[in-house]
């Protein structure tokens, strides 16, 4: 079986996924009319009131079809022809004396999997000659608001704006071989990082050196961006989901003892692809009490729900029994009183889980074609990024949680309908466990998954690593 870097050596497969969304396009239109898709990558910008480029991160569409990570290109495939060409910018004299030469022509029709490469200064005269070419019965697939101004579609029956962006997001739920390889770089880069954050936190005093700790290996090992902004999240700071200042300092100033716990969710990006995983460790080595009691109930809820997972499970089915085993664990503990059966239909379990289980996962961390429905009424299922059976080729994040916020509990306590199933007085001892949430990235297979996050979550194997 080949290796993760063995694949990676190879080339991105631009050329099938520009066949993929062909397809995906023919099948709109019930017919294979000629068709161009056109893209264009992410332009060169200023800082506002500086002459320093904005940081870049390129397009998703463009790369999809392209693997090129240069700014300012643009690709096109005519479709019958079956035809990838790539156009790069030319070279500028002025621009080599500050940054050297950029890549030529030749060097990018071996780097990238297009069967030919231009300068961008070639792109119109490429289209109007294909357009040309079939009489003027061609359509032109872009995307609204990534044309630029200056390229024309005059030898066009049609452009259409409207369909190519969804077609492309459609193709992307469904991994091929090279993504998924992208995909396990990026786990095991971070995996690399996740352990350094939790030997970093010994001698740390605050959030931001563990913060700095997981980046530095991220990029000391080929991820130099990250999939998003991290978050270290010490103590009671665990219970905001998205908590970002990463600035707190790890000992209570009040009862100059070292906080609990510290939260994690960071990943890095590999060659446009996204990690997205999150532990939790103890700070002082070892977890308390109420900590440990909170993270056996979210590693049983990810252990079971992630073997639950196979080609077109229904993902809602998935996010509910994690709550099924959420409210048995909590009812154990006495947090919760009542019957499993009533807390469920109470959505009471949402006071201590209130987001969705997952996401797809790919170039984007929360990626494309999961169908959410926000305007759900249903507590319990509005916050889903992912609605409907799950693809083999997908890849999911599996992150269940149990979150100890008072400003999403309180009013369930001060509720005259919901108050009674909550003991607040054996809430109280939890208060200061913050947030326990663990996120793994999972490929679902014909039959069943692929584990792609190898970071330690153990307990046995977390906690050796924090002493």
């Amino acid at each position: 079986m080949a290796t993760v870097d063995t694949i990676l050596a190879g080339k991105y497969p631009a050329k099938s996924h520009a066949r993929r969304v062909a397809e995906l396009l023919q099948a709109h239109y019930g017919h294979d009319a000629p068709g161009v898709i056109y893209l264009e990558a992410q332009k060169t910008r200023l800082i506002e009131d500086n002459d320093e480029p904005m940081p870049f991160r390129q397009r998703r569409f463009f790369y999809y079809l392209s693997g090129c990570s240069l700014p300012d290109s643009y690709v096109i495939y005519d479709i019958r022809a079956d035809k990838l060409t790539l156009f790069i910018p030319p070279i500028d004299a002025e621009d080599v004396i500050w940054s050297g030469l950029p890549l030529s022509a030749d060097e990018a029709l071996k780097l990238y999997d297009v069967d030919s490469v231009s300068t961008t200064t070639e792109v119109n005269a490429a289209l109007v000659s294909i357009g040309s070419a079939y009489s003027g019965k061609c359509v032109a697939f872009a995307i609204a608001d990534q044309v630029s101004s200056d390229t024309t579609f005059q030898s066009y029956a049609e452009t259409n704006l409207s369909v190519l962006k969804g077609a492309i997001e459609t193709a992307r739920v469904v991994k091929d071989g090279y993504e998924i390889a992208l995909l396990k770089k990026a786990n095991d880069i971070s995996a690399k990082a996740h352990i350094a954050a939790i030997k970093a936190a010994k001698t740390a005093t605050n959030e931001r050196e563990i913060e700095a700790a997981f980046i530095a290996t991220c990029i000391a090992n080929g991820a130099r961006e990250q999939s998003y902004h991290p978050i270290v999240a010490c103590g009671v700071n665990g219970a905001t989901l998205h908590y970002g200042k990463n600035d707190d300092d790890l000992i209570d100033p009040v009862t100059n003892q070292k906080k609990q716990n510290v939260l994690i969710d960071a990943g890095g990006e590999y060659r446009a692809y996204c990690s997205d995983i999150t532990r939790v460790f103890p700070v002082g080595g070892r977890f308390t009490t109420e900590t440990r009691q909170i993270y056996e109930i979210v590693l049983q809820m990810q252990t079971e729900c992630i073997a639950m997972l196979k080609r077109d499970v229904q993902w809602e089915d998935v996010h509910a029994h994690a709550h099924r085993v959420a409210i048995k664990g909590l009812l154990a503990l006495g947090i919760l009183i009542g019957s499993e059966d009533e807390l469920f239909a109470k959505r009471v379990s949402v006071a201590f889980f209130p987001h969705g289980l997952g996401h797809y996962l790919g170039m984007d961390t929360h990626d494309t074609g999961g169908n959410p429905n926000y305007g759900d009424k249903d507590s319990m299922f509005k916050y889903l990024r992912v609605r409907g059976r799950l693809p083999a080729g997908s890849v999911i994040t599996v992150e269940p949680g149990i979150y100890f916020c008072r400003f999403i509990i309180d009013p369930y306590t001060r509720s005259p309908d919901l108050g009674k199933y909550i003991d607040t007085n054996v809430l109280e001892r939890y208060w200061s466990v913050g947030g326990v949430r663990i996120e793994d990235n999972i490929q679902i297979t014909t039959d069943g998954y692929e584990n792609l996050t190898t970071a330690p979550k153990a307990i046995e194997e977390v906690e050796s690593l924090a002493l």
